[in-house]
């Protein structure tokens, strides 16, 4: 492992990490509807999700991810959780009306943390991490500590950015109505953001 192999990995994770995904998608609706210091538990979670997830799997082998069985159900199972994370995100009350009523809330760190086991681009990032970058040997740690690190570290990045969007957007969403469509809106995107999932 060597400077090389650190910004190719790091150009990787910021590429996987940075575009819109399930992550992005929701830390930015809630970045919008509750603003960037509620969010920021959430944006911490996921990166702390995807460093963990990716030590594992690139300490364990790659072969935890080309079984094809445990991608199937992998894939199955993000997609009916996110659709169901998506409905949420429509549905959402403005946060004026949700603290009145608690019956919304933001989404917590270990709420974060825990969607990354069904997110399904998380694993193409970390199957294709581990199989192009390489994986430790037996005993060695070095480089799943390296990618927990930088795909953990490039995640977080990412969602802090993609909540400060969220908060952006905020100021020119004048009421409740401008709310639910752009609730809607981030819904739909985090729907289209399965597509190539599904037709993998």
């Amino acid at each position: 492992m060597d400077w090389a192999w650190i910004l190719a990995a790091a150009g990787f994770a910021f590429a996987m990490a940075g575009t819109p995904g399930p992550n992005n998608t929701m830390v930015t609706a809630s970045g919008a509807n509750y603003g960037f210091r509620r969010t920021l538990p959430v944006a911490v979670g996921m990166g702390i999700g995807v460093a963990v997830i990716i030590f594992v799997v690139a300490a364990a082998g790659s072969t935890l991810v080309a079984e094809p069985r445990v991608h199937l159900v992998l894939k199955w199972v993000g997609i009916a959780y996110l659709l169901r994370l998506a409905w949420r995100i429509a549905n959402a009350a403005p946060a004026g009306l949700a603290a009145e009523s608690g019956r919304q809330r933001p989404f917590t760190a270990v709420e974060g943390a825990l969607l990354q086991l069904v997110n399904p681009k998380l694993w193409v990032m970390v199957a294709g991490a581990v199989v192009t970058y390489g994986e430790g040997g037996a005993g060695d740690l070095t480089v799943p500590t390296a990618f927990a690190i930088i795909f953990g570290g490039a995640t977080l990045a990412s969602t802090v950015a993609w909540t400060v969007l969220g908060v952006g957007a905020a100021r020119f969403i004048t009421s409740e109505r401008s709310l639910r469509i752009f609730n809607r809106a981030m819904a739909l995107l985090l729907v289209l953001s399965l597509v190539p999932v599904v037709l993998e």
